[in-house]
Protein backbone atom coordinates (compact mmCIF):
# COMPACT_ATOMS: atom_id res chain seq x y z
CA UNK A 1 0.00 0.00 0.00
CA UNK A 2 1.28 3.64 -0.42
CA UNK A 3 2.29 5.41 1.79
CA UNK A 4 -0.89 7.81 2.33
CA UNK A 5 -0.67 11.28 4.32
CA UNK A 6 -3.47 13.10 5.94
CA UNK A 7 -3.41 16.52 7.83
CA UNK A 8 -6.41 17.47 9.90
CA UNK A 9 -7.26 21.09 10.36
CA UNK A 10 -9.65 22.23 13.33
CA UNK A 11 -8.49 18.99 14.72
CA UNK A 12 -10.06 18.45 17.91
CA UNK A 13 -9.24 15.62 20.50
CA UNK A 14 -8.06 13.54 16.63
CA UNK A 15 -10.88 11.45 15.65
CA UNK A 16 -9.50 11.75 11.82
CA UNK A 17 -6.43 10.76 12.27
CA UNK A 18 -7.41 8.19 14.45
CA UNK A 19 -9.64 6.68 12.05
CA UNK A 20 -7.52 7.08 9.12
CA UNK A 21 -4.34 5.53 10.90
CA UNK A 22 -6.71 2.57 11.95
CA UNK A 23 -7.07 2.57 7.55
CA UNK A 24 -3.05 2.49 7.37
CA UNK A 25 -3.11 6.50 6.30
CA UNK A 26 -0.30 8.27 7.96
CA UNK A 27 -1.56 11.51 9.90
CA UNK A 28 1.54 13.89 9.37
CA UNK A 29 0.20 17.35 10.97
CA UNK A 30 -2.56 18.96 12.78
CA UNK A 31 -4.01 22.46 13.34
CA UNK A 32 -5.80 23.12 16.79
CA UNK A 33 -5.56 25.78 19.30
CA UNK A 34 -7.47 24.01 22.56
CA UNK A 35 -4.79 22.55 24.66
CA UNK A 36 -6.34 20.01 26.15
CA UNK A 37 -7.71 17.97 23.24
CA UNK A 38 -3.99 19.00 21.51
CA UNK A 39 -2.63 16.79 24.92
CA UNK A 40 -4.98 14.15 23.61
CA UNK A 41 -3.87 14.00 20.40
CA UNK A 42 -0.31 14.20 21.39
CA UNK A 43 -0.54 11.31 23.58
CA UNK A 44 -2.23 9.34 20.41
CA UNK A 45 0.42 10.65 17.60
CA UNK A 46 3.51 11.58 19.57
CA UNK A 47 5.41 12.11 16.01
CA UNK A 48 2.69 14.45 14.41
CA UNK A 49 3.57 18.19 13.83
CA UNK A 50 0.71 20.74 15.94
CA UNK A 51 0.86 24.00 13.58
CA UNK A 52 -1.49 25.59 15.88
CA UNK A 53 -3.74 28.95 14.51
CA UNK A 54 -5.17 28.16 11.60
CA UNK A 55 -5.19 31.59 10.39
CA UNK A 56 -1.30 31.83 11.16
CA UNK A 57 -0.88 28.53 8.64
CA UNK A 58 0.82 28.91 4.90
CA UNK A 59 -0.57 25.98 3.14
CA UNK A 60 2.89 26.20 0.93
CA UNK A 61 5.40 25.71 3.84
CA UNK A 62 3.64 23.15 5.59
CA UNK A 63 4.42 19.54 4.57
CA UNK A 64 1.93 18.07 1.85
CA UNK A 65 -0.05 15.51 2.07
CA UNK A 66 -2.65 13.44 0.00
CA UNK A 67 -6.03 14.15 2.33
CA UNK A 68 -6.91 17.42 3.96
CA UNK A 69 -9.62 16.89 6.81
CA UNK A 70 -11.88 19.23 8.79
CA UNK A 71 -14.70 20.02 10.74
CA UNK A 72 -14.80 23.34 11.67
CA UNK A 73 -16.32 25.52 14.37
CA UNK A 74 -20.33 25.54 13.73
CA UNK A 75 -21.07 28.37 16.80
CA UNK A 76 -22.01 30.47 14.35
CA UNK A 77 -24.49 27.82 12.63
CA UNK A 78 -26.14 26.06 15.66
CA UNK A 79 -30.00 26.86 16.98
CA UNK A 80 -28.22 28.11 20.01
CA UNK A 81 -25.86 30.34 18.47
CA UNK A 82 -26.49 33.55 17.11
CA UNK A 83 -27.08 32.40 13.61
CA UNK A 84 -24.81 34.56 11.90
CA UNK A 85 -23.68 31.46 9.68
CA UNK A 86 -20.18 31.20 7.82
CA UNK A 87 -20.04 35.52 8.26
CA UNK A 88 -19.73 34.65 11.68
CA UNK A 89 -16.58 35.27 13.80
CA UNK A 90 -15.56 31.61 14.43
CA UNK A 91 -17.89 29.73 11.63
CA UNK A 92 -16.33 31.45 8.89
CA UNK A 93 -12.95 30.13 10.04
CA UNK A 94 -14.24 27.11 7.44
CA UNK A 95 -13.04 28.93 4.85
CA UNK A 96 -8.86 28.70 5.86
CA UNK A 97 -9.26 25.13 5.10
CA UNK A 98 -10.09 26.45 1.67
CA UNK A 99 -7.47 28.74 1.82
CA UNK A 100 -4.78 26.39 2.91
CA UNK A 101 -5.74 23.34 0.37
CA UNK A 102 -5.29 25.84 -2.28
CA UNK A 103 -1.81 27.15 -1.21
CA UNK A 104 -0.96 23.68 -0.88
CA UNK A 105 -1.95 22.55 -4.52
CA UNK A 106 0.03 25.68 -5.76
CA UNK A 107 2.79 24.53 -3.89
CA UNK A 108 2.89 21.60 -5.57
CA UNK A 109 1.45 21.31 -7.98
CA UNK A 110 -1.81 20.07 -6.96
Amino acid sequence: MPDIKLGSLFDGIGVFPLAASRCGIRPVWASEIEKAPISITKRHFPDMVHLGDITKVDGGKIPPVHVITFGSPCQNLSLIGNRSGLAGAKSSLFYQAFRIIQEMRDATDN
